[in-house]
């Protein structure tokens, strides 16, 4: 195959007969304006109700360890138009599990016509590629996922051998429900959050999600690119302390691009942890009455959080009790590097 830059095609065996389709690696900066372009084509039709920015995509991309975007991307073109594109990255769980994920999007007038399957296929010949370095002493699988109103990737994994392993809910609650207060278990008292407190919750944080499926130790990047996060603000924080020790969190914050986008007043009540030696005593639930307080007192009208529904210490269950309802489900599909 001969275009006007050979080192930047990508051969796709799997690529539908369409006139002036071709495939190409990542090009740069230049492409966050495309894949920001297809995501909002996208996101409407899949129940993705998120705001990217071409700020936030640089900073997501440019700052993390998964994925080397050079050879890890793949974007498809129609006479020069980019209409979709797909990531893969690979990460190792804590128990040992590698994780190769693989995302696309596809703008939806060009679907149904094989192109999603066609970057599958090209993403799991790049991933076979990248475990190969890996030791397979441990288990190896390729992921997926999507929400409920994504059928055609739901359809598209099912077809190529993933199997669904894990669920989430996308829960909400308005704010003028009636909030009913929970005591703080005795000994343990919140205390304005400070930024320079920052690590030592960012420790307690992942003490606390330490035994959660999936989890995988944050690195210093990631704490670097939390503190750099624009929805970064510890003023926002419940946290509980016992003496000089985190006891549990609800790090709250407030997503001011979707809340204009989508013309709402929405805060976020997650995440919420609770380590170990305080659990089961009443501290998430007085922690999350306190969160609901603060923002319907800053005019706030609902709040949300994302919740495992298999969650081994039956925070579904809280959730529900306290009045979250279910509006998005989210799959987490699996299957195994041959």
């Amino acid at each position: 195959m001969t275009t006007q830059n050979d080192t930047q095609t990508i051969l796709v065996p799997e690529a539908p007969p369409i006139p002036g389709l071709t495939f190409r690696h990542w090009c740069g900066r230049s492409d966050y304006v495309h894949m920001k372009s297809i995501f909002d084509d996208c996101k409407d039709v899949d129940g993705n109700e998120a705001t990217w920015t071409v700020e936030e995509i640089a900073r997501n991309l440019e700052n993390q360890l998964y994925s080397h975007l050079p050879t890890d991307m793949i974007f498809a073109e129609v006479d020069g138009q980019p209409i979709g594109f797909g990531r893969v990255g690979s990460y190792q769980e804590d128990e040992g599990t590698r994780i190769y994920f693989t995302r696309g999007f596809v703008v939806p007038a060009w679907r149904r016509k094989g192109l999603g399957t066609a970057i599958l296929k090209h993403s799991e010949r790049r991933i076979r590629e990248i475990a190969a370095g890996h030791s397979n002493e441990t288990p190896q699988f390729f992921q997926g996922e999507h929400n409920d109103k994504e059928a055609g990737i739901a359809a598209l994994l099912k077809a190529n051998g993933y199997q669904e392993v894990r669920w989430g809910y996308l829960m909400t609650r308005p704010v003028s429900d009636p909030i009913h207060l929970a005591p703080l278990p005795d000994g343990v008292q919140v205390r304005p959050a400070t930024r320079e407190q920052a690590c030592l919750i960012w420790d307690a944080l992942q003490d606390a999600f330490s035994e959660s499926w999936g989890f995988v130790p944050g690195t210093e990047q990631n704490y670097q690119n939390w503190l750099a996060d624009p929805t970064f603000d510890p003023s926002l924080w419940q946290v509980a302390w016992d003496g000089d020790e985190v006891a549990g969190m609800v790090l709250n914050f407030v997503s001011k691009d979707e809340n204009k986008e989508y013309g709402r007043r929405r805060g976020w009540t997650d995440p919420i942890g609770v380590r170990k030696p305080w659990r089961r005593r009443g501290l998430a639930r007085a922690l999350l009455a306190q969160s609901l307080l603060m923002f319907r007192a800053m005019g706030f009208d609902d709040t949300a959080l994302g919740v495992d529904t298999h969650n081994p210490n039956h925070a579904l269950d809280l959730y529900e009790s306290v009045g979250y309802k279910v509006v998005r489900k989210g799959t987490v599909c699996r299957k195994s590097v041959e």
